[in-house]
């Protein structure tokens, strides 16, 4: 039987694309922040892994000088 969860008073940080994935699927991300920069390449790891699907809700946005866009999500149950 797996551990039973139970929700952290403090936050944490969830970073790469394979880890933050698995977090995701497992249904441990209550928040999801993207930075957008004013650059498109192609290639590179895909942000999650197939299967994932999380409904989001967008909380907060913010406009840097340089182009940047901060983009703060709730994930939806």
């Amino acid at each position: 039987m797996p551990p039973k969860l139970t929700p952290s008073a403090d936050d944490i940080t969830i970073g790469g694309a394979e880890l933050a994935g698995e977090a995701m699927a497992a249904g441990l991300v209550d928040e999801c922040h993207l930075f957008l920069g004013p650059i498109v390449v192609g290639g590179g790891k895909r942000a999650l892994p197939d299967g994932v699907r999380v409904q989001l809700e967008l909380l907060d946005e913010h406009r840097f000088k340089s182009g940047v866009v901060h983009l703060r999500y709730g994930v939806r149950i």
